[in-house]
């Protein structure tokens, strides 16, 4: 049997999920050599821009069963894998390492300097203190599986001709955009599910609200017409159509359904949505009612923004200088359809910041539920964005690279996953 001394494990992909396998293996088995290999010149690099560079660590922890509701795919491994290594956990773990997160109203977690290089030093500095090698500007062409002289293995082929041997190897490369960015994997009998985008913003072309951009609304709620898909929440007006929570967490939900659109559909915004069609009719005759002499465009209400308000008014052919006691029955039919019934033709996407996130990758039914090895090549293993999970925004799909990265890593070490943390 090999010593477990000279055990040698590569890790392809030097992200969030990578760092965590790879530190996480270092302190479980300190013998062993541990290399990072990342293609770009630095590392860490979605870390980076996350969160508008302060790093959008994890989310609130809470209960697992509500926790779990937000991952659109991989769901019931995540459930399994969060048992070990937890938002609660991923808190403990930079704590533990000198950095404090901090949790924002809406539960997003960022580190108290609020910078994302707060967490980029912090794992650069533990992975180096294991002696974890980093090597940045190297991508990896292929890798086949070798066997003999009592040792089982791989090759991995760099991209200048050199090749590394490794005993155990982790691929943490995160989503690609395209199906064939899966290639040189689908050659080791795979499953990959197409990759598609998540987390994207709607298009919408020749919308009259297009001139708000910047405006915001703290509560909409927004359907996809035609399927079961909406979300209510925070959203966004840009100079190009809707962002903000209750768009990029729809998209995510209903990345598969409106690839297959091609990204073009009506969505539907119901800009109060604590209130039903009727109960918004009857608020504005009571608005009639009771302020009479008021001009309907020059107070708004619902807690619609001003310049909103304006808009709607304005969109429902009622003038700037109509006052409440003049306005028809028709005219108000068609504010109460504006505010509860918007329609507007999403034509394209756009990708939210750089924050590229895909469903899709490799298919976890070729994965262990336990370890994250592979089933058709054991001693191969993998963990984030590759694997088809994926959350929506809010820190979830950071959480994902920290609990499989961990649960990979602790495998990586040679040890089981249920009775390396047993004793946790």
């Amino acid at each position: 049997m090999m010593n477990r001394s000279a055990m040698q494990i590569v890790i392809v992909g030097g992200g969030a999920s990578g760092f965590m396998a790879a530190i996480t293996a270092a302190e479980e088995n300190p013998d062993a050599k541990i290399v990072i290999l990342e293609k770009n010149k630095t590392v860490l690099n979605k870390v980076r821009v996350s969160g508008g560079g302060r790093c959008n660590v994890t989310h609130n922890p809470s209960d697992l069963r509500f926790f779990i509701k937000n991952y659109p795919r991989g769901e019931k491994l995540l459930r399994k894998m969060l048992h070990h290594f937890d938002a609660k956990d991923t808190v403990s773990w930079f704590e533990n390492k000198g950095v404090k997160l901090k949790t924002e109203p809406d539960g997003r977690m960022f580190p108290v300097t609020d910078s994302s290089q707060t967490i980029i030093e912090c794992m650069i500095r533990t992975a180096r203190n294991l002696n974890i090698e980093i090597r940045t500007g190297t991508s990896v062409q292929s890798f086949s599986k070798i066997t003999g002289e009592g040792r089982e293995g791989f090759s991995v082929q760099l991209n200048d001709d050199e090749k590394l041997y490794a005993d155990k190897l982790l691929i943490a490369t995160g989503g690609y955009p395209k199906a064939s960015g899966f290639d040189w994997l689908q050659t080791h009998d795979h499953t990959i599910i197409n990759p598609l985008p998540s987390l994207f913003t709607f298009n919408t072309p020749g919308n009259y609200l297009l001139p708000l951009a910047g405006v915001s609304v703290q509560d909409a709620l927004v359907k996809i017409s035609g399927t079961k898909h909406e979300w209510q929440g925070p959203l966004l007006i840009t100079h190009w159509g809707f962002s903000g929570p209750a768009v990029l967490k729809l998209s995510a939900w209903g990345a598969r359904d409106l690839a297959e659109k091609d990204y073009n559909f009506i969505c539907k915004i119901n800009w109060a949505p604590q209130m039903n069609e009727q109960q918004v009719r009857e608020f504005l005759m009571g608005e009639k009612a009771k302020t009479p002499k008021q001009q309907i465009s020059s107070h708004a209400r619902l807690g619609i923004p001003a310049r909103l308000w304006k808009a709607f008014v304005a969109k429902s052919e009622i003038p700037d200088e109509l006052r409440w006691s003049d306005a028809t029955n028709k005219a108000l039919n068609r504010l109460t359809e504006l505010l509860t019934n918007s329609q507007f033709d999403v034509k394209g996407k756009t990708t939210f910041k750089e924050e590229f996130v895909t469903c899709g990758g490799i298919s976890l039914n070729d994965i262990d539920h336990e370890t994250l090895e592979s089933k058709a090549v054991p001693g191969l293993y993998f963990a984030g964005e590759v694997l088809d999970i994926d959350g929506i925004t809010g820190g979830f799909n950071f959480q994902n690279a920290w609990t499989t990265g961990y649960i990979a890593g602790k495998n990586l070490a040679g040890h089981s996953t249920l009775s390396a943390i047993a004793s946790k």
